[in-house]
Parts: C-alpha cells; sequence; structure tokens
C-alpha cells in the first residue's frame, strides 16, 4: 500500500487534459443552463405553464425527466440532471476501463504488477481516483447551484446525487473491464449499460404519475432500474430524499469488490467472457486497409446507426403530437417558449412553423450522434497506432495516405449512414400521419444539412491526430464537445453571436426558411476536403508516435 500514492498521482498527471475537459464542461452546462432557466423561463406562471404541457407529452418527459414544481432550481433540475447523469456515467466508466483493463492490455498494468504494487493496489488507486472526481463534479453543481441562489441543504444533495450517480458507473466500469477481453469491448459494453440507465429513466418518466397539484409527477418503476434514476429520485429541492443515494453507492461498492476479486483470481490478460476464436484464413475483404479498418469499427458504426434509426423514428412518431398539445388551451401559453426553445435548436434566426422546427431542432442531436460516430474512427486511429497494429499494417506494402485515409473514409461513411437512417427512420415514423409528404422533404433536408459540419469536425479531429497524436484523443473530443455546446446548445443558453459562430454546427443551412440557402454546406464540405487532405498528408509525413 505504500505504492498507492504514486499511482494515484501517475493516474491524475495521466488524465490531467481529461479531467479539466470534463470539469470544464461540467461547469459550462451548469452555469449556462442556469442563466437559460432565468432568461428563458423566468416567470413562475410561465414554467407552471411548460410543465403542464410536458406532463401531457411522454416524448418530452423521456428527454428531459420528471418535473418537480415551478421552483427555478427544481425546474432547473428536471431539465439537466438526466442529461448530466448520462455524461457522468460515460466519464466515470471510461476512466475505469482505461486504467484497468486498457493498461492490461497495453501492458503497462503486468510492469506495475511486477513492482512491490502489485495487482490490487492499481484497482484501489484508480477507485480513489474515480471517487475523489465524482465528489468534485458534485461539488462544483451544488457550487453553483448555491452561488444562484439555492438553499444549503439542497446544493449539497443536488451534489452528492450526481457524485452518487458517479460512483455507481465507476463500478459498472470495473466490472465492464473484468468481463471483456479488449477495452474496446469493455467501454462498448460500458457505455450500452450507462445508455440501457438513461432509457429506463426515460422509460421511469414517461410512465410517471402525475401528482394532485399538476406540477409535479413520481416517476414509475421503470427508473428504479437506473442509477441515473436513484439520483433524480433524491428530488434535492422538493422531496430531499437521501436513502437513493445508498443505492448508488452500494452498487458502486458490490461491483468493485467484485471486480477486486475477479482480479486477484483471474489470470493477467484472461476475462470471464472469452475472446471468440478467429478464423483460420482471413477474408479477401481484410487484404487493404479500407477492409481492415471495417472490421475493427464496424459495431461501432452499426451501433450508431440503430441508434440514429431510432431517434428518425421517435422523432417522425411524435412531432404531430406536440403540435396537437401546444394547439390545445392549456398549450397556448407554453406554446412560445417551446418554439423559441426549438428554433434556438433549429440554428441561428431559424423560423417557420411549429413543426418544422421540431424536425429540424431534433435534427440537430442526430447530427450529434452522427459526429460521434465519425470522430470515433479517428479515434480508432491513435488506438492502433499506440496497440502497435499500425506499425504491422505500415510493415506491409501500404503507405502512410492510403492507411489513415481508411480511417477517414470510415469516418465520414458513418457519419452519412447515421444520418441516413436517421431520414429513414423519421419517414417510417411518418406514416399515417397527415401531410407526410411535405414533412418527408423537410426531414431529408434537415438531415443532410447536418451532414457537412459532422464532416468538418471529423476532419478538423484528422488534423489534430496529425499534428499532435499524443493529445489527439483528449484535444477531439474536447473539439467535438465544443462545437456540440456552442452550435447546438449556444442559442439556448444565450452565448453570443461570435462564439456560436466557431462550430460548424451553426453554419448548417436552416431548412425551414422559405428559400434554402446551401451555400455554408458546399463551404464546409469543401474546407471539409481541404483539412482531411491536409491531414493525411501531414500523416504522411511524419513518423509513427507510439507513446500513449
Amino acid at each position: 500500500m505504500n505504492t498507492l500514492p504514486t499511482l494515484l498521482l501517475a493516474r491524475f498527471r495521466r488524465d490531467r487534459v481529461q479531467i479539466i475537459v470534463w470539469l470544464a464542461l461540467f461547469v459550462l452546462l451548469e452555469v449556462a443552463g442556469r442563466g437559460a432557466v432565468t432568461q428563458t423561463y423566468g416567470d413562475e406562471a410561465e414554467r407552471a405553464s411548460v410543465i403542464r404541457l410536458v406532463i401531457m407529452s411522454p416524448a418530452i418527459l423521456m428527454l428531459r425527466g420528471t418535473p418537480q414544481g415551478t421552483d427555478p432550481d427544481a425546474f432547473q433540475f428536471f431539465l439537466l440532471f438526466g442529461f448530466l447523469g448520462l455524461m457522468i456515467g460515460l466519464m466515470m466508466t471510461f476512466l475505469a476501463v482505461r486504467h484497468t483493463r486498457g493498461d492490461e492490455e497495453a501492458g503497462r498494468a503486468e510492469l506495475v504488477g511486477s513492482t512491490p504494487a502489485g495487482r490490487i493496489a492499481p484497482l484501489i488507486a484508480t477507485a480513489l481516483e474515480g471517487v475523489i472526481l465524482s465528489v468534485l463534479v458534485g461539488a462544483i453543481m451544488g457550487g453553483v447551484a448555491f452561488a444562484y441562489g439555492a438553499d444549503v441543504s439542497g446544493a449539497v444533495l443536488y451534489g452528492a446525487a450526481m457524485s452518487a450517480v458517479g460512483i455507481a458507473y465507476l463500478g459498472v466500469g470495473f466490472a465492464c473491464a473484468q468481463l471483456m477481453r479488449t477495452s474496446r469491448g469493455a467501454n462498448g459494453l460500458a457505455a450500452a449499460i450507462v445508455t440501457l440507465g438513461y432509457a429506463f429513466r426515460a422509460m421511469g418518466d414517461a410512465t410517471g404519475t402525475v401528482q394532485p397539484d399538476g406540477l409535479s409527477m413520481e416517476a414509475g418503476w421503470w427508473s428504479w432500474l437506473s442509477p441515473i434514476g436513484w439520483g433524480q429520485a433524491v428530488a434535492p429541492f422538493t422531496h430531499q430524499l437521501v436513502w437513493p443515494l445508498a443505492l448508488c453507492v452500494g452498487l458502486g461498492a458490490v461491483l468493485f469488490a467484485a471486480s477486486a476479486w475477479l482480479q486477484s483470481h483471474r489470470d493477467l490478460d484472461s476475462s470471464i467472457v472469452p475472446e471468440r476464436a478467429g478464423r483460420l484464413h482471413a477474408p479477401l475483404s481484410l487484404s487493404g486497409p479500407i477492409g481492415l479498418v471495417w472490421r475493427t469499427l464496424r459495431n461501432p458504426v452499426i451501433g450508431w446507426t440503430a441508434g440514429g434509426a431510432l431517434f428518425g423514428l421517435v422523432l417522425g412518431a411524435v412531432g404531430q403530437t406536440v403540435v396537437d398539445l401546444v394547439d390545445t388551451p392549456d398549450g397556448e401559453e407554453a406554446g412560445q417558449a417551446i418554439n423559441d426553445t426549438l428554433a434556438s435548436l433549429a440554428g441561428p434566426n431559424a423560423e417557420g412553423g411549429l413543426i418544422d422546427l421540431f424536425t429540424t431542432g431534433l435534427f440537430a442531436f442526430v447530427g450529434v450522434l452522427a459526429a460521434v460516430g465519425g470522430v470515433q474512427a479517428i479515434m480508432r486511429a491513435r488506438q492502433d497506432e499506440v496497440g502497435g497494429t499500425a506499425e504491422l499494417v505500415l510493415a506491409a506494402p501500404v503507405s502512410r495516405f492510403r492507411w489513415f485515409s481508411a480511417y477517414l473514409l470510415i469516418g465520414a461513411v458513418s457519419v452519412a449512414a447515421v444520418l441516413a437512417f436517421a431520414v429513414l427512420g423519421a419517414f417510417a415514423g411518418l406514416i399515417g400521419s397527415p401531410d407526410a409528404g411535405e414533412r418527408m422533404s423537410t426531414v431529408a433536408e434537415a438531415g443532410l444539412a447536418q451532414l457537412p459540419a459532422c464532416l468538418v469536425i471529423v476532419a478538423v479531429d484528422a488534423l489534430v491526430f496529425a499534428i499532435v497524436p499524443r493529445a489527439s484523443i483528449a484535444l477531439g473530443w474536447a473539439v467535438l464537445l465544443v462545437a456540440i455546446l456552442l452550435g447546438q446548445f449556444g442559442g439556448l443558453f444565450g452565448f453570443p453571436e461570435w462564439m456560436r459562430d466557431i462550430s460548424p454546427f451553426s453554419h448548417t443551412p436552416i431548412v425551414t426558411a422559405d428559400t434554402i440557402d446551401w451555400t455554408a454546406a458546399w463551404v464546409m464540405t469543401g474546407l471539409a476536403v481541404v483539412v482531411a487532405a491536409g491531414a493525411a498528408a501531414l500523416v504522411r509525413r511524419r513518423d509513427l508516435a507510439l507513446g500513449g
């Protein structure tokens, strides 16, 4: 245990860039979200109208959560906690896998295990780092809430709920690292479990029970299957329940204990779920870099594509329902606020009918899914470079330009596939809707409009990989997160226009306009091609950077 402080410091040093990015993002979202609540829903009567409308729409409840009254702090909690729970879940599972299965895969765990540190101390150091970061995120969220006028007990419970969700998913990350043979498989399983937790929370919120005051809800039983649902059940600014926190911490502790036991009883580089035996002879499709890259990325691409199709299906199916609700006498007062929110998501100065703004605004989220899939392809190039598989490929008659161009191509294909299947899903959801033909045209244009911005982000990440390979994973995700925050949520959070213009998402064509101006789309497409070609040329001229 004398090595524990050294191991803990080494982890913080190695993760310093990711930690700064994650914490900055949490601070920015919390501060911007509170400013948005004040500006957009500043009046109690307006918040009450929005809640009455939201309660009638299960689709919006799934995206947001269960409302807990008109108090500004409770309203903020209702708007953002589910999304923030998803974020801290991904942050903690990736951290746990990176320092356990990832180190084992890279050979670092074997080196550390041969020292007096042994095999359990690194696991404990990772757990301590995760708990400290979870508490730090919670302290930030609670501190911002207190600074904006929340009472002390509510702010403390708010932060505690966020920390507890992080600790629960830290345990999930440890368990996934023991189950799967590779860090890619462990991260994929962990991300699926976090997403499933978010989906259970969404189902619970959509099937919740409206309370007698008509302004708050109790989530359905589905929410009790999710750590995010447990954190949400704390209701820090209204009911202030403490005991759901024990469920999160208990789950994290049990999974950590089970992981520690498995870690000490299994062979290094083994897993509970064995790796499938490969073919005796490789198929012809693996004879070139494109086939090889597609083989390693096809499962994530299929996953993002399925997510896009599902999102499109929901988008197409519920759009008219939202419009019908706003058209009711109860929804008239909140209609303008919802219209403004959708317009800010659709793009700067977006105007048009509510149904078109709804379609375009929610397709902005499909653009996020597509961009993540494309960026993941570039990140895979870096992982292959660090893991040594790139060196093996380049030892064959394959140029670096061809090798890296394969990742760029698969990244672009991933972006296009997610958007295309989202459009097809929306078409399926529109079947039977009035004016389905006219709306299909808007849906197709909304999907196409997201493509250039996503390609620009993929190209910029490729350039980062070419110039600063060792920092490319942290900087690559940071580029994407900043683009999403400024472009997709900048209007919602009231960021100035010059700041929003930094993001390519701010320049997507406004398809709700009478005449669509595709000039920016062509410019961004050309820019993406030039930057991607420059990145491929730079990769060709630099040495492999094998260090992590």
